[in-house]
């Protein structure tokens, strides 16, 4: 098997970490199989088992990247699909004080599409790999383990009902929370990994519009970010293909059901800190019916932490760590941990037990993906009702970012280095350079 590391490796999930997961190991498996439980549509349509789908799904920079080193011409072909690019010039982003933050160009382009047509895009790029499959309606019942305790494949619940076995040298458990995996641990008697979790209860209420033909000139997307913890209302009006705005309004802990009708979802918008985005929709024409979601809360599975993973088991996307959808990191930490991925299983070919190997190295790589995005989602906790571990100086941590954004404000350049981290392109880490530290403490003074 020269140039392979194994016979078949099965991905338990379509979406966007199963895809990219599957891109991943296609350069080491002769074979991939992604089973996937609902029917995967001919067009970018909402799945079933993506309750989310019909939410805004921002794809930051950072996984945009990861995905076109994954998929060359990625961009190309989502831009051809419809997706809308504009850059920070075209972003009035109401956020700390700030309504609108200086409209600058930064240098850094954004694309913007529906979820649905993402997903699309990757899954049409990945019918073009000869030695990948594609599965619709085949629900992963469990995985099996050989004598030995090593994952030897699943039992798949195909269309129709009938039960099949199917052997794999490895699985990827890319499902929404990694269910496969935690019933296996239960059956074996293994211990399930702890968690980081926070509680934050943020309800959502999206729809689509038609973008009007008066829309404004000096932007493409519109965001209001709560002034926490005075503040728990927000919203976005973010463009989508077919020349449409999808347009979303969010509260967190909320203490009322979001929107369901035309008429409150404008007293919604009428009712934010700016009406901003009340006076882009007023008299817009509503596309959809509004569709609600709630994100009860965050959580990170430390996997890294647990030392008797069977063997030939990986995890990855939600399975490994899901964030608060407002900061729009779960599709680009899913694109990136699949880079990582691809790269272990590149170097992975020299070593004398490939897949040992990757086994005990794969999941600390994982953790370290996981630091930046999940230091950044912790500031949930600026509001009292959020539930969890609290980290020590977070108070320090709140004062610090405020300092950083008044000094955005005044600094192009640090303005650039904020969104770089914020977009996934640089870790947080960059915050610790005393220069810039001794000037945000100028700020805060």
């Amino acid at each position: 098997m020269a140039g392979f590391i194994g016979q078949q490796a099965v991905v338990i999930g379509a979406g966007i970490a199963g895809l990219a997961a599957a891109r991943a190991l296609s350069d080491s498996f002769r074979q991939v199989l992604v089973l996937e439980r609902d029917a995967l549509g001919r067009d970018a349509a909402p799945r079933i088992g993506v309750p989310q789908g019909k939410q805004p799904h921002a794809l930051l920079v950072g996984g945009l990247h990861a995905l076109t080193e994954l998929f060359p011409g990625f961009v190309e072909q989502l831009l051809k699909s419809g997706a809308v690019s504009y850059d920070y010039r075209m972003c009035w982003w109401e956020m700390g004080g700030f309504d609108p933050l200086p409209q600058r160009d930064l240098g850094i382009p954004i694309y913007s599409a529906s979820r649905p047509l993402i997903e699309y895009v990757i899954r049409e790029a990945l019918k073009q790999l000869p030695n990948v499959t594609l599965q619709e309606q085949s629900r992963v019942e469990a995985l099996t383990v050989s004598d030995s305790g090593a994952i030897n494949g699943v039992r798949v619940a195909a269309r129709g009902g009938a039960v099949n076995s199917v052997a794999a040298d490895l699985v990827v458990d890319a499902s929404g929370r990694g269910a496969p995996t935690l019933r296996l641990l239960d059956a074996i008697g293994c211990t399930r990994p702890d968690a980081s979790s926070m509680g934050i209860n943020i309800d959502y209420a999206t729809a689509i519009f038609a973008k009007p033909k008066d829309a404004p000139a000096d932007w493409r997307v519109a965001v209001t970010i709560a002034r926490a913890p005075q503040e728990r209302h927000g919203g976005v009006i973010m463009p989508i293909e077919g020349d449409r705005w999808m347009v979303t309004l969010t509260t967190r802990h909320p203490q009322a059901p979001p929107p369901a009708t035309h008429d409150e979802f404008l007293a919604f918008a009428q009712n934010l800190r700016t009406k901003t985005l009340f006076n882009a929709i007023r008299n817009a024409e509503r596309m959809t019916p509004i569709a609600r979601h709630r994100f009860t809360g965050s959580e990170r599975v430390h996997w890294e932490r647990l030392a008797n993973i069977p063997r030939g088991l990986l995890l990855l996307g939600d399975a490994a760590c899901h964030f608060n959808p407002l900061f729009g990191q779960g599709m680009s930490a899913a694109a990136q941990q699949a880079l990582v991925l691809q790269g272990l299983l590149s170097a992975a070919i020299d070593e004398t037990d490939p897949l040992g190997w990757l086994q005990s190295i794969y999941f600390q790589k994982l953790a370290a993906v996981l630091d930046a995005p999940w230091s950044v989602a912790v500031s949930d906790f600026v509001y009292p009702e959020t539930t969890g571990t609290r980290p020590e100086n977070f108070e320090q941590t709140l004062k610090f970012a405020g300092g950083l954004l008044r000094l955005a404000v005044q600094d192009p350049e640090v303005h650039k280095l904020m969104t770089e981290v914020q977009q996934m392109l640089k870790p947080p880490s960059v915050y610790a350079d005393p220069e810039l530290r001794r000037r945000i403490a100028q700020v805060m003074a």
